[in-house]
């Protein structure tokens, strides 16, 4: 008699973790994303994605600055490598029909047929895959803006996994992740965050209510701009959520490890490090944070604040190789710099 032994569907392979850690490690709040890709790639590794189809379709709904193409970007980036290895379509620039021919190409007989390359070929897709992963990203970026046009190439490749070019090449996406952004429902989402005088805020109600009913509102401004035949081939819509406080200030952490990683990739061997103490960070949260715009104004003022002066101080000779810079604050609108010659070590947090 056989024995049998209970499974559990709930673990994921090496790989598709190593990939759930990195990307919980690049992206903050918006976890329920992170779970969808990684499941998408699971299912890719398995080989069990969907024949005939891109390995996963997604639609990303939520307010500016909220994460929506960092995502893409992280994934690449934990992939790839290279948060650029991503097919990035602007839909603004394709809101009439005549605009189409930069996707695809010229037909054959039509002025500058030979002069047009298509943004989406074969070559294009293929160009960032690896001896170990051959997986293309291809991001439409605020869809809603996409000219009629678009939107009948789009129901083609999300439902066949096909593009017929200008020239009647076929290309297949079916090694690819589709991903569109769109920023409808995001004003009706702040209300519900942020209500004015007279209704309740997000502090008022049950953090996982609170979370269903704002991604509801998106799903039903999704349901409402677009067509049922393309809903129905979206794999999942994920609703992101605005970043509060404490996820911004952990977005500060981050984007300070990155501007010690490009300081390092600039200076070479010639590099220093970058100690930035707790009340800097405070500084760069406050200047940085407007709850309307999320994460970019944050970005902004890390360039604006910390990039730029230091940049001033390499090129002054000011600071050099093995020098170790502590940034802080007390008072006023500047930071502060502090040099510490010939430093030897890591970067203190």
């Amino acid at each position: 008699m056989s024995r049998l032994a209970l499974l559990d569907p709930s673990k994921t392979g090496k790989s598709a973790q190593e990939l759930e850690n990195r990307l919980s490690h690049l992206i903050v709040g918006q976890q329920e994303a992170i779970h969808e890709i990684v499941r998408a790639y699971q299912m890719h590794l398995a080989g069990l994605a969907p024949t005939g189809r891109p390995v996963a379709n997604f639609l990303f709904l939520g307010p500016t600055g909220s994460g929506k193409t960092r995502v893409v970007e992280a994934t690449a980036e934990s992939l790839l490598k290279n948060p650029r290895a991503v097919v990035k379509i602007d839909c603004a620039e394709f809101q009439h029909s005549h605009e189409i021919a930069k996707l695809i190409g010229s037909p054959p007989g039509y002025l500058g047929h030979r002069e047009t390359h298509s943004l989406l070929s074969r070559e294009v897709l293929n160009q960032q895959h690896t001896e170990k992963l051959k997986l293309s990203f291809v991001l439409f970026d605020e869809i809603e803006k996409a000219s009629d046009a678009l939107w009948n190439l789009l129901l083609g490749i999300l439902d066949k996994a096909t593009l017929t070019l200008g020239d009647n090449r076929k290309v297949d996406f079916s090694a690819t992740m589709v991903f569109l952004t769109s920023n409808l429902g995001a004003s009706e989402m702040s209300a519900l965050v942020n209500p004015r005088l007279g209704f309740r805020g997000y502090g008022d109600e049950d953090p996982s209510k609170m979370a269903a009913c704002i991604s509801r509102v998106g799903v039903e401004a999704a349901r409402r701009r677009f067509t049922p035949e393309f809903m129905n081939r979206l794999d999942r819509i994920v609703v992101f959520k605005s970043l509060e406080k404490a996820e911004l200030r952990k977005i500060v952490d981050i984007e300070l490890e990155m501007v010690q990683r490009r300081i390092d990739n600039a200076s070479g061997d010639d590099s220093f490090m970058l100690n930035v103490s707790d009340d800097a960070r405070e500084f760069l949260l406050v200047e940085g944070t407007d709850m309307r715009y999320g994460a970019r104004p944050l970005k902004r003022a890390i360039e604006r604040l910390l990039v730029q002066p230091i940049s001033n101080l390499v090129a002054t000779g000011q600071i050099g190789k093995g020098d170790l810079v502590r940034v802080n604050h007390h008072d006023g609108a500047a930071l502060t710099f502090f040099r510490e010659s010939r430093y030897v070590g890591t970067l203190a947090a």
